[in-house]
């Protein structure tokens, strides 16, 4: 198994900045992709920013600009940087590892508890 735990989420006025970080344990893996989504109330999860183990990151349109994403790959932990925010990036926010035990073997996906956002105006 591979643990996730998430930190840095909290309260901030619209404008303002919050790091997330996330760090994933467990017996020796590989990680192929770490990723962050989020959840707002009554509303479905979705991609808020991904990094492959090669560098190569993604965001949702509506953080391009504002957020950027970072891993340290020897010690197996991701960061988002979030400069900018305004309540609709109020969610809970999960980490997320797509994963295998060995190169070549079966994916898997593990995923934090989640840490709250919540940007007030």
């Amino acid at each position: 198994q591979v643990h996730l735990v998430e930190s840095g989420g909290g309260l901030v006025q619209a404008g303002g900045s919050l790091r997330l970080s996330c760090a994933a344990s467990g017996s020796i893996f590989t990680i192929y992709s770490m990723g962050w989504y989020r959840q707002a109330p009554g509303s479905q999860r979705e991609l808020v920013a991904r990094i492959t183990s090669d560098g190569s990151t993604n965001y949702a349109d509506s953080v391009k600009g504002r957020f950027t994403i970072s891993r340290d790959n020897a010690k197996n932990t991701m960061s988002l940087q979030m400069n900018s925010l305004n309540p609709e990036d109020t969610a809970v926010y999960f980490c997320n590892v797509r994963w295998s035990r060995t190169t070549r073997g079966n994916e898997y996906d593990s995923w934090g508890q989640g840490t709250q956002v919540t940007v007030s105006s």
